[in-house]
């Protein structure tokens, strides 16, 4: 059976006027788009196509000049504190120890039940040792952890992310994609994933929206239907990933000792 979408966007449009007096500027225009409890959609597109400002809409941060959006059916009028943003930029609260940090949004709830999802959570993102441990002594990769964990903590029913590994280091990035497909195949959350590499949506989502050039529209969707974690030197892999490229009008090119590079037509 097809689960009921939890996230709904029907004819969505963003139109920011011109200044002084210049025409109007169309940012987003007809997006629809379904997603299901559980799943793993990852949104991309090339540069200033409009994911951040989409993703900005769905959660209720920005309004939509047309169009809706409704989340387990209901129209989206604000963020809500069941759906949880994880920040492009580092959120973590500098002040607060890791513990606290994600213990923040478990406020309400009792002190014995706060320390059993604190210790939880921490396990599962790999910080053990660290509880006590300010974000300045930690690495870019642990502080994202952090993060993670404390979006998880309150068992938000969504979790919107946007670029969330973009400022890591290649080699961290390529480790927090691994342990963040772990904690999502443990929590099965809905997430929701912004990103400007392609390599990242492939290895991570069960499909990649891919938007087109400003005013940003679905321009294609496609399944990712590969065991994980993922082989990224499988053929299947390999050939999605090439597809993505070629859908947002880019090649592949890779001289003898290169690495790969995505080069504009």
């Amino acid at each position: 059976m097809v689960s009921a979408p939890v996230i709904s966007v029907r004819d969505l449009g963003l139109t920011f006027p011109g200044k002084k007096g210049a025409e109007p500027i169309d940012v987003l225009r007809s997006i629809n788009l379904e997603i299901t409890t559980g799943e793993f959609v990852c949104i991309v597109g090339p540069s200033g196509c409009g994911k951040t400002t989409f993703l900005n809409i769905v959660t209720g941060f920005l309004r939509q000049s047309t169009g809706e959006v409704l989340v387990q059916g209901a129209p989206v009028k604000g963020p809500d504190p069941r759906r949880i943003f994880v920040f492009q930029e580092n959120g973590v609260f500098p002040w607060l120890t890791v513990e606290q940090n994600i213990a923040f949004g478990i406020a309400r709830c009792p002190s014995k039940e706060q320390r059993e999802i604190v210790r939880r959570y921490v396990r599962m993102v790999g910080l053990t040792g660290f509880e006590k441990a300010y974000p300045r002594e930690l690495s870019g990769g642990m502080r994202q952890r952090v993060e993670i964990a404390r979006a998880l903590a309150p068992d938000p029913e969504i979790i919107y992310m946007d670029e969330p590994f973009g400022a890591l280091d290649f080699i961290t990035r390529l480790k927090m994609r691994a342990d963040l497909t772990r904690i999502w195949e443990k929590e099965k959350k809905t997430i929701l994933f912004v990103t400007h590499d392609i390599e990242e949506s492939v290895q991570l989502a069960d499909r990649v929206v891919v938007l087109s050039p400003r005013p940003g529209s679905v321009r294609k969707q496609v399944k990712i239907d590969l065991p994980r974690p993922r082989d990224l030197d499988s053929p299947e892999y390999l050939e999605l990933r090439d597809e993505i490229f070629h859908t947002i009008g880019m090649s592949l090119r890779v001289g003898a000792g290169e690495e790969m590079s995505a080069i504009f037509p």
